[in-house]
């Protein structure tokens, strides 16, 4: 007879086979739907583009791939080109030609090289593999790995080109599943799929994009707010006691105790605003927070000190570089502003440690750009009309408020970086003297977990210390979040139809928009303060440290920064 825990083993193994072999089956157009209701880039470029210009468009819109299609028959209009399709470049194609060895006979080069037309270099469309939106994921799947490819086109039997199909893209929607024991199963015959139609043109946009389009062509701006609370058992030199010996009936408030930092710079470029207190919402912003390692007590280094002079360094290097230029064509990258704050804090030897989280929020790309270092993170919440989604709903939706149809869900969450658990990793100095001990107990900006995120107007972006996500579950974040939507009327009975409705009259809540973040950043500091109190209800911390076999229970006690960032429509009560 089989053992108790053998028999839930085989279970498991049997509930994920079942899944596994669920999964396989979706249809790609499904993954596609998925892809296009996340983020909609033009997926095109015109055949006359210079090799240049399409790299760099290919790094901007985050593709691994672009459509090349007539110039003759393309109308540009800022959101997608619609034309004969003449075939399909790939970011590999790319980075093969710059791979090329350069002839010493021709000093120019690359010159001649970044100015030749994509179409030289573009696989023609009587080669280019494509699938059909019908065909489920195994099938794709098998195609790129029989052909060596990680991106397919899918063409419509009409000969329209509905979207391009990634093997990330199948990832991220949550198909990424091992074939356990089971031989992979390739096409034997391509012949009915390679050499797409002479005359394929692109697809329009899907119905459910239209909106999402015509904000292509508005700029974004956010509202930015910030809160912070100490370690509720910190006293005035510093130290923390413990929650289970600890007797005092009041709690910690003021902030000077706390071992995080935080920095905030928004404005135009060519301005510094960084401490301006105004609530119109701005094109560009910054923000970073770091939290402070307070075991450094112990050797008689007050932690406050490095994560604060660290975020200085992030704000002082910011001020420098677009402080005095008009010019938002290069805005400065999170990753490049830790690299020089790192390197004044070792300048000027201030010995400690910290984890950081830096972010730019650029509206003119609809995007932020944040470079992370440690157990410190973003999470980017967003409402995705529930009708649209449809088979979409592997995104995590309120539990508690399913019934109701709350389409409020996370999109996006960073990526901690732990050598073990509570481990995380640090960017520290040991002082003078001591460069290689540093080096090596410590990490730099190249280890760095750096990404760009897609946002649109309406998304709330939350960056804060562990002290939060340590103590409440990214659920509840999104419940506090929900309600404080509602209470400000940027959403009314989840009716998102109403929201763009009011949006395309030019109706805002600007004043609410303004202020509003504040209160958002101070209600998730307040919340993981009372979590990390109690004693009955593991936190996400208790749960991950008994998964590493270590003994906890209740909440976990510790200085909580929360900078939240709104994103919103024109100034001035303006679309």
């Amino acid at each position: 007879m089989f053992s108790h825990n053998l028999s839930r083993q085989l279970l498991h193994l049997a509930d994920e086979l079942t899944s596994n072999q669920a999964l396989q089956d979706v249809r790609i157009s499904s993954i596609l739907q998925y892809k296009h209701t996340q983020r909609w880039v033009p997926l095109t470029l015109p055949s006359s583009t210079p090799l240049r210009s399409a790299a760099n468009k290919v790094i901007e819109r985050g593709l691994s791939a672009v459509m090349v299609v007539d110039d003759g028959e393309r109308v540009n209009d800022d959101t997608h080109e619609k034309g004969r399709v003449k075939g399909m470049l790939t970011s590999r194609d790319l980075l093969r030609q710059y791979g090329k060895d350069r002839p010493e006979e021709d000093p120019d080069y690359i010159k001649h090289l970044e100015s030749t037309p994509i179409e030289v270099f573009m696989t023609p469309l009587s080669k280019v593999v494509f699938c059909r939106p019908d065909e489920s994921v195994r099938t794709v799947r098998s195609v790129m790995a029989k052909v060596g490819v990680k991106a397919l086109p899918i063409m419509s039997k009409d000969g329209r080109v509905e979207g391009i199909v990634t093997s990330r893209d199948i990832t991220d929607f949550g198909l990424e599943a091992k074939d356990k024991g089971g031989k992979e199963s390739y096409l034997k015959d391509m012949a009915g799929r390679v050499g797409m139609m002479a005359n394929a043109s692109m697809a329009e946009p899907p119905v459910h994009m239209e909106s999402a389009l015509r904000a292509l062509n508005t700029q974004l701006f956010v509202n930015v707010g910030t809160a912070k609370l100490p370690h509720p058992f910190k006293t005035s030199d510093g130290v923390a006691g413990n929650k289970r010996i600890h007797g005092a009936r009041e709690y910690a408030t003021d902030v000077e105790l706390s071992e995080d930092a935080e920095f905030i710079w928004k404005g135009e470029a060519g301005t510094d605003n960084g401490t301006s207190t105004t609530m119109q919402p701005q094109p560009y912003a910054w923000a970073g927070v770091a939290d402070g390692v307070g075991s450094w007590r112990e050797y008689g280094v007050d932690p406050r000190e490095f994560s604060r002079a660290l975020m200085e360094g992030c704000r002082d290097a910011l001020v420098k570089q677009i402080g005095n230029t008009q010019s938002t064509d290069t805005l400065p990258r999170p990753s490049d502003l830790l690299r020089e704050a790192h390197e004044t804090v070792k300048e000027r030897d201030v010995v400690g440690s910290s984890t950081a989280c830096v972010m730019l929020f650029d509206g003119r790309a609809h995007q932020i750009n944040f470079s992370n270092l440690g157990d410190s993170g973003i999470i980017v919440l967003r409402h995705i009309d529930s009708s649209v989604a449809g088979v979409l709903k592997r995104d995590r939706v309120l539990k508690r408020e399913e019934k109701k149809g709350s389409d409020l869900r996370v999109s996006f969450v960073s990526q901690q970086q732990l050598k073990s658990f509570n481990h995380p990793y640090q960017f520290g100095w040991l002082g003078k003297g001591n460069e290689e001990d540093s080096s090596n107990s410590f990490k730099s900006s190249d280890d760095l977990c750096t990404s760009s995120i897609h946002v649109r107007r309406g998304d709330i972006i939350i960056m804060a210390t562990d002290g939060l996500f340590d103590n409440v579950d990214v659920d509840d974040i999104t419940s506090v979040v929900q309600i404080w939507e509602m209470e400000n009327g940027f959403v009314s009975g989840n009716d998102l139809a109403a929201r763009e409705r009011r949006w395309e009259k030019g109706i805002t809540k600007g004043y609410k928009e303004g202020r509003s973040p504040d209160d958002l950043a101070m209600y998730l500091c307040e919340l993981a303060r009372k979590r990390s109190l109690r004693d009955d209800v593991d936190s996400p911390f208790a749960m991950l440290a008994k998964e590493n076999d270590i003994m906890w229970s209740g909440g976990m006690p510790d200085d909580c920064t929360v900078i939240v960032a709104h994103v919103v429509g024109e100034p001035g009560g303006k679309k």
